[in-house]
């Protein structure tokens, strides 16, 4: 199966699957539904959310379809407009920003200089991000969804805004926060960005092997799902 294939079949999979669950969550009467399930729901579409991050973010770096990057951004425009109205453009602008000055006042992923703890980090990263008019636009598709499509606010609330919510908290702190905070040991290398030791499977569970981050740096034109084997190849040839 060539890249562009895999690429493209990672992405319709979790775009599909993300619009899939939450239809049929926003569906569900939740009275007849035990409190742990809803949970366990709210988390699965959490990580599904930070999927459509993460297949916009290889779009960026044109790894969802790397023969044609017009069909490429169109998917990678899909995932960002689905995930929150972002707009792609100005998340490629502000990422390529990242990897040229990752972990300085240059990079508008880092933290304002000041505030280096996760909370405050968090506050500033999001301000960088956010706009009136996708809040905007949000609030309008919010009350289309509540009073067009008769689903309820209670729905919405759960299945809808909290794992948009909880899934930029676990790309903050996989992605950006555990990679790019300052510790006792100096960075290795320009790249200024470390890697978690987990398994392949917390690793996905996680952020989509999104915390093998020294080897995306590394190697940014390599899609999320092969990032396992980067890691291997990378531990590898350092004993």
């Amino acid at each position: 199966m060539s890249e562009n294939i895999k690429g493209l079949t990672a992405a319709f999979f979790i775009i599909i699957l993300w619009l899939g669950s939450l239809l049929f969550l926003l569906n569900i009467n939740l009275a007849n539904i035990p409190w742990f399930l809803t949970l366990v729901s709210i988390a699965w579409l959490s990580f599904l959310y930070t999927g459509l991050f993460i297949t916009a973010h290889d779009a960026m770096h044109g790894t969802i379809f790397p023969a044609n990057r017009k069909i490429n951004d169109i998917i990678g425009q899909i995932s960002v407009r689905l995930y929150a109205f972002f707009s792609y453009k100005n998340l490629i602008t502000k990422h390529w920003e990242h990897h040229r000055y990752p972990a300085s006042e240059k990079d508008p992923d880092f933290h304002d200089g000041n505030h280096p703890g996760f909370f405050r980090w968090y506050l500033h990263f999001m301000s960088n991000y956010i706009s009136w008019q996708q809040l905007l636009g949000m609030s309008i598709i919010f009350n289309l969804l509540h009073y067009l499509f008769q689903f309820s606010i209670q729905n919405l609330i759960y299945f809808w805004v909290a794992p948009a919510l909880l899934s930029t908290t676990q790309l903050f702190y996989f992605g950006t926060y555990l990679p790019h905070r300052q510790l006792r040991e100096p960075y290795k290398d320009h790249h200024r960005a470390r890697s978690n030791n987990f398994s392949i499977f917390f690793s996905l569970l996680s952020c989509y092997h999104f915390g093998y981050h020294w080897e995306h740096h590394e190697y940014p034109h390599i899609a999320w799902w092969k990032l396992p084997s980067v890691r291997k190849m990378t531990l590898s040839s350092t004993k």
